[in-house]
């Protein structure tokens, strides 16, 4: 019987989420790992058997408690595009989503697995988006409008551009505002 691990877990791979998000896949080291985790080299492997699977643990910590949140509070407000307007504004609710992006551009072309997380996680953002536009929840058949995934790619842009210091705020306002008109 090998010994207990000396450190939580839960707390390894929300720290990685968050560094993952901040810096990327192909940007961090696993001796960045184990300098910013505070975890040995043999401890992490011996829990995730590499990096990737690290990465993996993190992605999946980071869409389950910080993008479908979001998205369950879109889904669930009286006025969904006020819900989406204000997630968008708020200084915190862009970085929840900074993982994602940087799963979607980096890893999804080239890791399968990356690519079947984010694309569950893109649908259930489209929907949410679809809602936004009075579509109302999406079928599995038809799914949802054009004009939802063009709206995805539009948010999920804007954040893109905050994120390298591009003033976008302003810009979401005017979209959110114009999906917003009757």
């Amino acid at each position: 019987m090998g010994r207990p691990r000396a450190f939580d877990e839960t707390a390894v791979i929300k720290a990685a989420a968050s560094l993952f998000a901040s810096r990327a896949y192909d940007g961090i080291s696993v001796d960045d790992l184990v300098t910013h985790l505070g975890v040995h080299r043999n401890s992490l492997y011996k829990a995730f058997g590499s990096k990737r699977g690290l990465y993996l643990a993190a992605l999946r910590w980071h869409l389950e408690h910080q993008v479908r949140p979001l998205l369950a509070k879109i889904n669930a407000a009286p006025d969904p595009t006020r819900a989406l307007r204000d997630m968008f504004v708020a200084d915190t609710a862009g970085h929840d989503l900074d993982l994602l992006l940087l799963a979607v551009a980096e890893r999804a072309p080239v890791d399968s697995e990356v690519a079947e997380e984010v694309a569950r996680t893109m649908r259930d953002f489209d929907t949410a988006i679809a809602r936004t536009l009075g579509g109302g929840a999406a079928t599995a058949d038809d799914g949802p409008s054009p004009l939802a995934y063009a709206l995805t790619a539009a948010i999920l842009g804007l954040r893109l551009r905050i994120r390298i210091g591009v003033e976008a705020v302003d810009a979401g306002s005017v979209l959110f505002d114009r999906i917003h008109q009757p």
